[in-house]
């Protein structure tokens, strides 16, 4: 795989989902760059794939039982069969996600939005674990896939919208959750080695990573992607972490008024940061 012989000249991009959206959450950024002349791959979480919204609220057994691991996997393979190395973004847990496949060397530049933290970065603000409380309070429903209601979307996604706005968006993105998912990130915080989002921190070869978190995100607040760029730097790895703060951004960065600015700068970032000619061509 490598971006130097791409047919566009341009490095292609893989965009990576988070919890309880599908690779519709995407539809903003991702033509953005296509517009911009990039390739853009958008694959849904095993399960997801390219199922519509109500296709999967209706019947999500297919989301049960699937955890971090299977998902990275699913991604690993999507990449590895790709012609040309990409620049690799994902919100949310999909930014935990790109972190992973980072460890593994499958990009030229990554871009965590408003990412999940890989195991051993312990900071979980309040608002954090009142996000995940729905679901974490039944250890029994560890294998589920639980809806999101529509008074918890208004506060992990629609902060910034009256409550109607933000059922309207419910209704055209939001579906069940990967209860797995979240269990084993929640514990992967206190157990850096054996976590199953695991990540190696002072990987020397590791490609340019930028962390991008929003001022009002009640899942990922700032102070989780500032811990997660200390962790990183803490090691002493020459390897490139950066991190951008937007103001006024929530968790639904990616689609918010005003996301054409947080999608142009991480697209020239990345374009910068690839190292490549290929990128230097697509500036």
């Amino acid at each position: 795989m490598n971006p130097d012989n791409a047919p566009t000249g341009k490095v292609p991009i893989v965009l990576v989902h988070g919890l309880w959206m599908t690779p519709k959450s995407w539809h903003t950024w991702a033509e953005y760059f296509r517009s911009r002349g990039h390739e853009v791959i958008v694959p849904g979480w095993p399960g997801i794939d390219d199922r519509e919204v109500d296709d999967i609220r209706r019947n999500p057994e297919a989301l049960k039982g699937i955890g971090i691991a299977q998902i990275v996997d699913h991604y690993e393979r999507i990449i590895r069969a790709l012609p040309h190395k990409p620049i690799i973004m994902g919100h949310s847990f999909g930014g935990l996600f790109t972190q992973m496949l980072a460890d593994r060397d499958l990009g030229v530049a990554y871009v965590g939005v408003t990412p999940g933290q890989p195991a051993g970065v312990t900071t979980l603000p309040l608002s954090t674990l009142w996000t995940g409380a729905p679901i974490l309070s039944n250890p029994f429903g560890r294998n589920g896939a639980k809806p999101i209601s529509k008074s918890h979307f208004h506060f992990t996604f629609g902060n910034d919208l009256s409550r109607d706005a933000s059922d309207r968006i419910w209704a055209e993105y939001a579906v069940n959750s990967y209860n797995r998912v979240f269990f084993e990130g929640v514990a992967a915080a206190f157990n850096e080695r054996g976590g199953a989002s695991h990540v190696d921190y002072a990987r020397a070869d590791r490609a340019p990573l930028l962390i991008i978190t929003g001022e009002r995100d009640h899942v990922v607040p700032p102070a989780i992607g500032r811990a997660i760029v200390k962790k990183y730097r803490s090691t002493g790895s020459p390897a490139i972490v950066e991190y951008r703060e937007f103001p006024g951004r929530t968790h639904r960065i990616v689609s918010q008024d005003g996301w054409q600015e947080v999608a142009e700068y991480a697209l020239d970032w990345a374009v910068a940061h690839a190292g490549t000619s290929a990128s230097k061509d697509a500036l």
